[in-house]
């Protein structure tokens, strides 16, 4: 059977695992969103503002640490998977990946 040269997870090398303490606070944070969403603290277009403000700037950390920021883009995934979410939550049409 032909193998995959380009499979790490086969030759034995797993990816880096995502800073658990880093995935926990932008968790806690997005939470902290929503429940300010419900309690109607906060409109969804302050979320959104707050969240795309967030990832502009990790996108220019990440940018400005050249090849050393590339567990910073696995934030930037999450940042958008979040942004998309409220995007939806709002109403504009999209459907989050």
């Amino acid at each position: 059977m032909p193998t995959n040269d380009d499979n790490s997870a086969m030759r034995g090398i797993m990816p880096p695992m995502p800073d658990p303490h880093g995935h926990a606070a932008l968790l806690l944070v997005e939470s902290l969103i929503h429940g300010l969403l419900t309690r109607s603290i906060i409109t969804i277009d302050d979320a959104i503002d707050i969240v795309e403000s967030a990832d502009s700037v990790q996108i220019d950390v990440a940018e400005a640490a050249d090849g050393a920021g590339a567990p910073m883009w696995q934030s930037h995934a999450l940042l958008t998977a979040i942004l998309d979410s409220l995007k939806y939550d709002a109403g504009d049409g999209s459907v989050p990946l």
